[in-house]
């Protein structure tokens, strides 16, 4: 039986704040954390959709401490009664990773994390740029620093699910990872995933879709190495990839369930690092009717379905004739979504990406 949501009519349109309301009961007393939130964006959209429902505590996690306590103080002047807590975090930083769980495992007064929205993300940063680890941005940020924040906090996502389990609610404990629409057409770079190579000389499965790079305003992008999107596609199809990996090792074992989505497309600060060319060149895309921006608002309903719809669950097999695995790992406009790459969607590349993450961060996590 494939998993599914149990809103049909949640979509697009749909706000996070009408899908917080939907699902009051898995938010009053609950203790979420969200990463990377600032007023622009929507980590604190989502912050506000959870907040209206009374969660026991709230903690916002980012790297500027500044922009963080200016969203709990506009989210206590419409919310005042939650529990607001700030943690500093820079994700692109596995001593700051290490140093942000430790505190928060500190916390005795929060003994469990109920859900945890990975949300933080970088995007089209111009040029090739490691991070202080050695590894690509875009993949050190969007990926790894969720990957090892997410292992590290496992004590309190699994004290969460085992009251949740004993309660009967198996599954209410998540960890939902916001991706994009690039696991419909991307994979992962398995054999360069630093960017050294020209994108010609991979193996054909890890080539980019160059097609999408040429509408991006990408001119000869067999012939490039790094491409700015190209850095970013792979850490979102590495998103779900890890709620896949996990899902397998915590969700029958503890009952904790991972979720990833695609937003939409919402005017916010991750497009700052983007080129002239590029936005002229995605500006044409909106014009022809390709793509459409939503509000910040109804950019955060899909995450609060991934996070609190009970009719998702972890499982193989897909629907009815769907030939995908992990059926209910992808949603998009508040629903399952089949469009993407089976590579984005595949035990057998988790596996592989959970290898190489674990490498990358020096450390094994058994659940």
């Amino acid at each position: 039986m494939a998993s599914t949501t149990t809103h049909p009519e949640f979509n697009d349109q749909t706000s996070a704040l009408e899908v917080a309301k939907a699902f009051a009961s898995g938010i009053t007393g609950k203790t979420i954390i969200i990463t990377g939130v600032n007023k622009n964006g929507i980590g604190f959209s989502t912050a506000e959709a959870f907040a209206s429902q009374s969660p026991a505590h709230l903690i916002l996690a980012g790297r500027n401490p500044s922009k963080i306590q200016e969203c709990i103080e506009a989210l206590k002047s419409s919310y005042p009664t939650v529990n607001y807590r700030p943690l500093n975090l820079d994700l692109s930083s596995q001593k700051s990773v290490r140093t942000a769980a430790s505190e928060l495992l500190y916390w005795s007064d929060i003994p469990t994390i109920d859900i945890l929205i990975n949300s933080a993300g970088v995007m089209n940063i111009p040029s090739r740029t490691l991070s202080e680890d050695g590894i690509e941005l875009h993949f050190a940020t969007n990926h790894i620093g969720h990957f090892l924040f997410t292992n590290l906090i496992m004590p309190k996502l699994i004290a969460s699910a085992t009251a949740a389990a004993a309660a009967g609610t198996k599954g209410a404990t998540r960890v939902i990872n916001v991706s994009s629409l690039s696991p419909t057409f991307a994979s992962m770079r398995w054999s360069d995933v630093n960017f050294d190579k020209v994108n010609k000389t991979l193996p054909e499965a890890e080539q980019p879709n160059y097609d999408v790079h040429r509408q991006w305003g990408t001119v000869s992008p067999e012939d490039a190495s790094y491409l700015p999107l190209e850095g970013y596609n792979q850490s979102k199809v590495a998103n779900i990839l890890f709620g896949i990996g996990l899902n397998s090792r915590v969700f029958e074992k503890h009952g904790i369930l991972s979720v990833g989505l695609h937003p939409g497309i919402m005017q916010t600060e991750l497009s700052r690092s983007t080129s002239k060319e590029t936005i002229e060149a995605v500006g044409a895309l909106f014009a022809s009717g390709m793509f459409k921006f939503r509000s910040l608002d109804q950019g955060a309903a899909t995450s609060l379905v991934a996070a609190l719809d009970g009719g998702l669950r972890a499982g193989e097999g897909g629907g009815e004739g769907s030939g995908r695995e992990n059926w209910g790992a992808y949603l998009v406009d508040c629903q399952i979504n089949d469009r993407a790459n089976p590579l984005a969607v595949s035990s057998a590349e988790a596996e592989r990406l959970w290898g190489l993450s674990e490498e990358l961060v020096g450390e094994k996590f058994a659940w």
